[in-house]
């Protein structure tokens, strides 16, 4: 299937859009990047690598610096990574991130 993620900015309480996003998928140990895109106006990256999606690890990575540092924001994070198993290569990963300056939160979104 695919995988999807939505990032909101918790301390704005808005979607957080432009954010540069990698998703790699770990191989023999070392990570690959699979792709990589911008968060649209709504804070959302769609699909990442429709109909690619095998089990495996995956890592998405988040350019937080850069989301911050466009708005004179002072944050603790740099970059988040979330690090993720697909057991099943035919469900829809959903991956959103809730964000703020000093902290973070995932899960796994429908």
């Amino acid at each position: 299937m695919s995988i999807s993620t939505h990032v909101l900015d918790t301390a704005r309480g808005r979607p957080a859009a432009g954010i540069a996003v990698t998703l790699s998928r770990r191989a023999n140990g070392a990570w690959a990047a699979v792709a990589e895109a911008l968060t649209d106006a709504d804070g959302r990256v769609k699909e990442f690598a429709a109909g690619r999606i095998e089990p495996g690890e995956y890592r998405l990575e988040f350019d937080s610096a850069a989301y911050f540092e466009a708005s004179g924001t002072p944050a603790f994070y740099p970059e988040v990574s979330v690090i993720f198993t697909v057991a099943d290569a035919g469900a829809h990963h959903h991956v959103p991130l809730l964000l703020a300056p000093f902290g973070y939160s995932t899960y796994r979104g429908i």
